[in-house]
């Protein structure tokens, strides 16, 4: 495989990732995104909320250098949101409580990261790919999933924050989204 097929390969995972955040919050309803199974398990609104973050910081910082959108456009007044955390360093416990009050404008931010995302991933290629962003995880950041992809004294670079920060990390999610959406009468994104 050719690089250029590498960092396409890479645009089109991420584009069709993407494209099932897009079809999931679609038909949701705000009363079923804030469905609260039962204690120790999370609404669909904590998965939505801490994935689209996660994708807005990671497009955000590494590779535009400016502030999240969540941060910037005051989106978490607007969306109303309950606990206005990431969910990294909180219990489920505590996160089990996050609510939307508007749905609206959830899909609107939503909307705002994956355009966002679309935009930068047009510009990238394999030389702003193997730009290294640090030359080795800190200790706090050993136990996540993108330490055991790039091993103990790898350098983060932008591939791995798109590849586990951005697609990995949102397919994962998805899989909450996808039994979400089934506890509340919905189907899947894709047979």
């Amino acid at each position: 495989m050719e690089v250029n097929d590498f960092v396409d390969s890479l645009r089109n995972r991420v584009r069709a990732m993407n494209t099932l955040w897009e079809r999931a919050v679609s038909d949701l309803t705000l009363e079923q995104m804030n469905h609260h199974e039962r204690a120790g398990v999370l609404p669909m609104a904590f998965s939505f909320s801490h994935y689209i973050r996660a994708q807005d910081q990671a497009i955000s910082g590494p590779f535009l250098r400016e502030t999240p959108l969540w941060l910037s456009g005051g989106w978490a007044a607007k969306i109303g949101v309950s606990v206005d955390a990431m969910g990294r360093e909180e219990t489920i416990a505590e996160m089990e409580h996050l609510r939307f009050s508007d749905i609206e404008a959830w899909k609107a931010y939503q909307a705002q990261v994956l355009a966002r995302t679309a935009r930068v991933l047009a510009t990238v290629d394999a030389e702003i790919l193997g730009e290294a962003l640090m030359p080795k995880l800190p200790p706090n950041m050993q136990n996540i999933f993108c330490a055991i992809v790039i091993g103990p004294d790898a350098p983060l670079r932008k591939l791995e924050v798109l590849e586990c920060f951005v697609y990995q990390h949102g397919l994962r999610h998805m899989g909450e989204i996808e039994h979400g959406r089934a506890l509340v009468g919905l189907q899947g994104m894709t047979s």
